[in-house]
């Protein structure tokens, strides 16, 4: 397959890229703002074609479009603390961005896959058994989430209304290698590696249902074989944690003392909790999470970026001044 990768510098998208290219022709479209590098794809570089340019450049995205034989959207702002100060850009990417993309693949005909998040379905009690599912409705809370429940109602549309072959995905919270440094966990790994204090939103209460990056790749590999189209499946690994037990585990698992961190002011309108149920996507593609065991994954990420100061050392200084200035 001739794929075209929007996004595919950034976390996720350059997980993907690495597994694509064993089998497949990937050209991946990236602006290369500051939340995805070359760097991230060196591994690959010489089996991959990378072009840099914006997910809302119309021709560009047209061009790319017709030379694929299906597209995998990752193309996102996605911090949420970034969308609170800033939600301009989100509005711009993930929703102009994404309607550039569905405009292209109406125009030729390409097979879409959308990878969106569980943020749009808002937040959960802490004490509720509940998950999300397909069927839950929509109410995001934050200029981020907005912005791609947007996006995905888009999909749905064109897929109504043009009959665009296309599948959602929503996924729960990522881990893994060549997450930027901005992103709770590896913000807590590198502030420990440079001899900083981790830092903790609020008490910590808040839960995120993790998942390795790995996992969400794959599954999302499944649903672009064999999902159905016109179909949203959510994807999650059954790894709900309190952020307040995250912290708590890395310190352990890196020879610190548990305690060993600052509690910060917390986020405005902090969700409370995410968590999936992926209970079709299982049944229906036969799909099943292969990091399990959390603390292992989180030994193996926290090895990652030990054996990789070179990546993320210089964004980290960049980093910490903005969250000093926010007062996080």
């Amino acid at each position: 397959m001739n794929l075209l990768v929007t996004g595919g510098a950034g976390f996720i998208g350059a997980n993907f890229v690495h597994q694509a290219v064993a089998e497949h022709s990937v050209t991946v479209l990236d602006a290369l703002t500051y939340a995805g590098s070359r760097e991230s794809l060196a591994p690959v570089e010489d089996d991959i074609r990378l072009v840099q340019g914006d997910v809302t450049d119309a021709d560009l995205v047209t061009k790319l479009v017709a030379e694929a034989d299906a597209v995998v959207h990752f193309a996102a702002e996605t911090h949420v603390d970034n969308a609170l100060a800033d939600p301009e850009p989100f509005l711009r990417s993930n929703v102009i961005g994404t309607f550039t993309i569905l405009e292209a693949v109406r125009r030729h005909g390409v097979r879409l896959h959308h990878v969106s998040t569980d943020e749009v379905y808002g937040d959960l009690e802490l004490d509720s058994p509940q998950r999300f599912t397909e069927s839950t409705p929509y109410n995001p809370s934050s200029p981020y989430s907005s912005t791609k429940a947007a996006a995905d109602m888009l999909v749905r549309a064109w897929v109504r209304s043009y009959g665009v072959r296309a599948t959602i995905s929503n996924c729960s919270n990522n881990y893994g290698p060549y997450q930027h440094v901005e992103k709770f966990i590896p913000r807590q790994i590198t502030n420990i590696l440079t001899g900083r204090r981790p830092k903790l939103y609020g008490s910590g209460a808040n839960v995120r249902d993790w998942i390795h990056v790995e996992d969400h790749n794959g599954a999302v590999w499944r649903i672009l074989a064999d999902g159905q189209l016109g179909r949203t499946y959510l994807i999650g690994a059954a790894g709900e944690r309190d952020n307040l037990s995250v912290m708590r585990t890395i310190l352990v698992l890196m020879g610190r003392d548990p305690d060993d961190f600052d509690h910060v002011v917390d986020r405005a309108g902090h969700d409370l909790r995410y968590a999936i149920d992926p209970s079709p996507l299982c049944a229906e593609l036969g799909w099943a999470p292969k990091h399990t065991d959390f603390e292992a994954g989180l030994h193996d990420t926290i090895d990652w970026y030990r054996d990789n100061q070179s990546w993320w050392g210089p964004l980290k200084d960049a980093v910490e001044a903005v969250y000093q200035e926010r007062g996080q």
